[in-house]
């Protein structure tokens, strides 16, 4: 009998112990998710305290210090230095192979934390073995822990090529690829915005995800219902397309009108710009891709386009008439009979921002190069006059109007309108 009520004291004493345990996890968890208590708790050395219950026998306990980090390292680059500087990391990548799902989860939440400040945190969660760990769980049945491990490898890529290369050498790129096509909405649009960070640095990052045989998966996808998911997709495209013709070729082969023309109308204000920013991406290349834009309705489009966007949201439609009408005297007369000029004008004279104004010039520029016809139709509708007003400060947009891409673009105009006159 004694011996028994021994054990239940002894036993007591660690269940209590273990209560504790959680109880501190927890409220540090909560606590951690008001940004008015982070000074305090990074005073009071919270990192330190956390690190030995990441390796805790109690599963519950694990998790709330992984979700009590996670939220800490997110706050600003200080405090994810000084989860790193706590040796955390290789703990977080040791546990990753070990653990439950809720525990991979947070986790791999407290990595893309600390890795989302800045290329030499990213690095960190990099010399740590990460990826390895986190491609790992990209083959995991839970679509949850897909998710939190595809979004980690998303912000480590998107700091620089040689993080994204090390992302593609991990072998990121394939299982992402499929991870587009899980059924979850949440897992497809993070896997294409890790798509897209890789694939925005060089043609041969790009390359590696064509590779992979990702456009036959993701193009489709503009015409899913989701307008995030049609935002991240257009995004990785435009990444994708923006790097050489062969690869812009690549694109445009995954059927990628009508329903990119669609986007262009979407209820959602980033579906329209990411798809417009699409467009231009393709455009910009040669006369080839230029006319099949143009011959896909693309050009009607983006003269549309133009004409309600406001802002640096109008950029992508500015520039993208400005590329087609520079191959060619043909294309540029397209872009006339589209009735381009009026928006374009519009913007020169009433968009505020100086890098907007300097683009509706050289796109303008782009269409009365070709010759006389060009520059007297642009004369006509009295662009030459706009452009004068914007280059001496006395539009709308006031002396502060005249930057130097508007007096390029608005001399390069000029010397078209003399030869015309």
């Amino acid at each position: 009998m004694k011996e028994s009520s021994n054990a239940k004291v002894v036993l007591g004493v660690f269940e209590t112990y273990q209560k504790q345990r959680l109880l501190f996890a927890q409220t540090v968890a909560d606590l951690a998710s008001r940004e008015s208590n982070m000074d305090a708790l990074h005073g009071a050395g919270v990192c330190q305290l956390l690190r030995p219950l990441l390796l805790d026998r109690v599963p519950a306990i694990q998790h709330a210090a992984a979700l009590a980090l996670g939220r800490i390292a997110n706050y600003n680059e200080e405090l994810a230095e000084a989860v790193v500087d706590s040796d955390i990391v290789p703990h977080l990548v040791y546990s990753l192979a070990e653990q439950n799902r809720f525990y991979k989860k947070a986790a791999a939440f407290v990595l893309r934390a600390v890795a989302k400040h800045s290329p030499e945190l990213a690095q960190a969660v990099v010399d740590a073995g990460a990826l390895n760990a986190l491609v790992t769980c990209l083959e995991e049945f839970d679509p949850g822990v897909k998710e939190s491990a595809a979004w980690a490898l998303g912000y480590i890529a998107r700091h620089s090529p040689d993080l994204a290369q090390a992302v593609v050498d991990a072998g990121a790129v394939p299982l992402l690829v499929l991870c587009v096509q899980e059924p979850e909405l949440s897992l497809k649009r993070i896997a294409a915005s890790a798509l897209s960070d890789i694939s925005k640095h060089s043609p041969e990052l790009a390359q590696s995800v064509v590779d992979a045989n990702t456009i036959p998966f993701i193009a489709p996808l503009l015409a899913n219902p989701d307008a995030k998911l049609r935002r991240q997709v257009c995004s990785a495209l435009s990444q994708i397309s923006k790097h050489t013709v062969d690869l812009a070729e690549t694109v445009v082969d995954g059927d990628l009108f009508p329903n990119v023309l669609n986007c262009l109308k979407d209820p959602d204000g980033y579906v329209r710009k990411n798809s417009a920013t699409l467009i231009c991406e393709i455009a910009k290349h040669t006369p080839e891709l230029a006319q099949l834009v143009v011959n896909s309705g693309g050009l009607a489009a983006m003269v549309d386009y133009t004409s309600d966007a406001r802002g640096n949201a109008r950029l992508p439609g500015i520039m993208t008439l400005g590329y087609i009408a520079a191959f060619s005297e043909t294309l540029a007369c397209a872009v006339l009979l589209a009735k381009a000029v009026a928006p374009l004008s519009h913007a020169l004279v009433h968009e505020p921002e100086e890098h907007v104004k300097a683009a509706s010039a050289w796109s303008l520029g782009q269409i009365g190069r070709h010759g006389p016809d060009h520059a007297k139709a642009l004369a006509e509708m009295g662009v030459l006059a706009k452009l004068l007003k914007v280059l001496t400060g006395s539009g709308s947009g006031g002396p502060s109007a005249v930057a130097g891409g508007d007096e390029e673009g608005g001399s390069d105009l000029k010397m078209k309108a003399k030869r015309a006159l």
